[in-house]
Formats: structure tokens, C-alpha cells, sequence
């Protein structure tokens, strides 16, 4: 078998943790090393972009369905494109794919093929390179580095009933690593720069991850988590435990939460900093929590900004920051501003 090729087999309980899909054979478009990522990663502070879904639901589109914002992957790429780029003028360093919540079951469920639902897996990782590639052809004198993370989404985001924010699949460590492994598979041999494993509410599925993302070796990803209170898990295990299945993980190259209220951010850097050396990712929502039965979000907004709160987050050692759902271009603006001082202190670009 090549390097660059990966079989999956279908039978976990025969042969434990192995990767499941027929034989994929990856063509491997790297634009940056793990290592090299790391390595720019310690120079400065980095700039996640915002909510995509959410983003595109204040501006008209109807996201309900079984693949939320994923279904314009197909009825309307451009609008994708478009938030893209408004958070590159908003002066994020990394935008992420709008494959959260693409899946194979999902797809089949418009009555999309496999073959297709491929090809709209790769088109999300295109469009957000179209609107660095835009963006960067309007501003020639632009020279920051601008990256492309793949989104890989949960097992419970498939299941639309807020399993991301609770855990409990009853699923084993074998059969989530067969539910990622194809999309995966797919995703990192795209042209994304790096893939971004998010929401993750339960160590089995990040023991699952861990074990996929060695197969990519060169491949850089980041693991985030879902926490209620920075110090546990949403299955309610101790979240520094994820710092510590992912610290082997060579080309992971960061660790952190994300889609949690602002509140508990610092608490969850401090929890993860005892088990990991990795720099920590953050990016909260705006403070409300999801109804996943009402389908709506409630609760009250963040008092405080996220640039205000960011200082706080920096100080504890938060090296990449951004925003998750209901937070937009204007979050990210004035989270850019607070952290251009931070890069500027270190040459970094």
C-alpha cells in the first residue's frame, strides 16, 4: 500500500480500532506543515473567523434540515463564499469550511449519493480557498498568512438533537472512528491547510479522532470540545483528559473548546494547560445556549465583548482565538484589532 493511500475496513469488532471505508487513495496537497504551522503559532497570537451558520441565517437563509448549513453547498455556494470573505475584511487569520454538519447520511437525506456528497465535501474547502484567493487578489498589499481549516463536525451534530452538547451516543471508540473516517479521509486530502476537529462533547470521540489523525501524519488539525463548565467534558468527564489522549498526537497542533459560553473559557485553558503543552484554541459562542427540541437559541447574550474578554484568555495562554454560533464579522473585527497589537509585538505575519 502507498504512502499516501489508507484502507478501511468494515468489521470493528474483528480488528478494533482500524479505519473504515473502502480503500481511499489520498493525494496529499499540503500548503503547510504541522510542524511549520506550530512553528507560526509561537510567534503570535491567532484569529479564528466567527458563526457561518448562524451568519448566513441573519441574512435570510433558511438552514433547517437535516444538514443545516451544509445544504447550500448545493442550492447556493456563493452565499458560503461570500461570509467567507467578510470575515478575511474582517481580518481572520483562519476561515473554516462549511463541512460542520456534512455528512454522508445527512446527503442521503436530500437524496444526495455518496459520489455527489463527496464532491460537496471538497466544494466546501473550495470555496473558502476562492475567498482567500479573492480576497487576496483585492488586496495585494495584504501579507498576512491566511489559512483554510476543514471542519469536521461531530457524530451527535448528524443526530439534531443537541447531542453535541450532551454525549451520550452509546456509541464504542471503533464505531465513531467508522462514522469519521471516510468524510475524514476526504477532507484531508483537500486543499484545506489544516482540519478543524470541533464540538467534540466526549473523550471516546476524541480517543477516535486521535487515532484517525494518525493516519494523516503531516496533516495539522486542532481538537476543540463542548464543556458546560471549563472543567468537565458535555459527557461530563474531565476535560483535561482530552489534553492528555491528544498530547502524542504529533500533528495535532492545538487543543481547546469551542461553541461554549464565553464564561467558562478561562476556566477550560487552565484545565487543559495541566495535560497538554499544545497551544490552546478557544472560540465561544455569544453566551446563549441551543434548544435543540425548540430549535432555537435562548438566553441572553454575552455582557461582555469577545475582545475585552480575549486579554483575559491571552493571558492565560490562549494562542488561537475566534468566535462560534450567533458571533459575526463584527466579533471577529474587533477581536482582530486587540490581537494585531499581540502580532505586531512579535513580527509575526
Amino acid at each position: 500500500m502507498g504512502q499516501n493511500e489508507i484502507r478501511v475496513r468494515r468489521n470493528p469488532d474483528s480488528i478494533g480500532l482500524q479505519v473504515f471505508a473502502e480503500a481511499i487513495t489520498l493525494t496529499t496537497v499540503l500548503k503547510i506543515s504541522a510542524q511549520e504551522f506550530r512553528h507560526r503559532l509561537g510567534k503570535a497570537p491567532r484569529v479564528l473567523d466567527g458563526g457561518l451558520a448562524t451568519e448566513l441565517q441573519r441574512r435570510g437563509h433558511d438552514l433547517s434540515g437535516e444538514v443545516w448549513s451544509a445544504r447550500l453547498l448545493r442550492d447556493d455556494p456563493d452565499a458560503i463564499e461570500r461570509v467567507h470573505f467578510e470575515y478575511l475584511a474582517a481580518r481572520a487569520d483562519i476561515v473554516t469550511s462549511a463541512s460542520y454538519q456534512a455528512s454522508f447520511a445527512g446527503f442521503a437525506s436530500l437524496g444526495i449519493g455518496r459520489s455527489e456528497a463527496a464532491a460537496l465535501l471538497r466544494r466546501s474547502v473550495e470555496l473558502a480557498v476562492a475567498a482567500r484567493d479573492r480576497f487576496q487578489r483585492a488586496n495585494p498589499r495584504e501579507k498576512r498568512h491566511i489559512f483554510v481549516a476543514a471542519s469536521v463536525g461531530p457524530y451527535g451534530a448528524t443526530l439534531h438533537d443537541g447531542s453535541e452538547y450532551k454525549g451520550d451516543y452509546d456509541l464504542t471508540v471503533s464505531q465513531l472512528v467508522e462514522f469519521h473516517a471516510e468524510r475524514l479521509a476526504i477532507l484531508a486530502s483537500s486543499d484545506a491547510d489544516l482540519l478543524g476537529c470541533e464540538t467534540i462533547p466526549c473523550l471516546d470521540e476524541v480517543r477516535a479522532l486521535a487515532f484517525l489523525l494518525r493516519q494523516f501524519p503531516d496533516r495539522a488539525a486542532w481538537v476543540s470540545l463542548t464543556s458546560p463548565d471549563g472543567l468537565h467534558t458535555s459527557r461530563g468527564e474531565l476535560l483535561a483528559d482530552a489534553g492528555a489522549i491528544l498530547e502524542p498526537v504529533p500533528n495535532v497542533i492545538a487543543v481547546g473548546v469551542n461553541c461554549v459560553a464565553p464564561a467558562i473559557v478561562t476556566h477550560a485553558i487552565d484545565a487543559l494547560r495541566t495535560q497538554t503543552s499544545k497551544p490552546i484554541i478557544v472560540y465561544p459562542n455569544s453566551g446563549e445556549t441551543w434548544d435543540a427540541q425548540g430549535r432555537q437559541w435562548r438566553g441572553a447574550w454575552s455582557e461582555t465583548s469577545l475582545a475585552d474578554l480575549a486579554r483575559e484568555w491571552l493571558q492565560h495562554g490562549a494562542r488561537i482565538i475566534g468566535g462560534c454560533c450567533r458571533t459575526g464579522p463584527k466579533d471577529i473585527a474587533a477581536l482582530s484589532e486587540l490581537l494585531r497589537g499581540y502580532q505586531g509585538a512579535t513580527g509575526a505575519r
